[in-house]
């Protein structure tokens, strides 16, 4: 798969996942709010890892800067 997410923009998913995952495990979100973004936060995670974002395939996105 084509990677098409650069350093910086990998960077900005997973600080957002972190930030996710604190606000759960102190207890300022709960319920069904902590399900969803908790499944935001995994998919945040996965393509920060895989640095392949599907959303931007159809939009012909890409952060990932190519060497020439």
């Amino acid at each position: 798969m084509i990677k098409n997410m650069g350093v910086t923009d990998r960077l900005v998913r997973t600080a957002f996942a972190i930030m996710i995952a604190a606000l759960y495990f102190t207890g300022v979100i709960r319920g069904t709010v902590a399900i969803v973004l908790g499944i935001v936060a995994l998919v945040l995670v996965a393509t920060s890892l895989i640095g392949t974002c599907p959303l931007y395939i159809p939009f012909k996105l890409d952060s990932n800067k190519k060497k020439s």
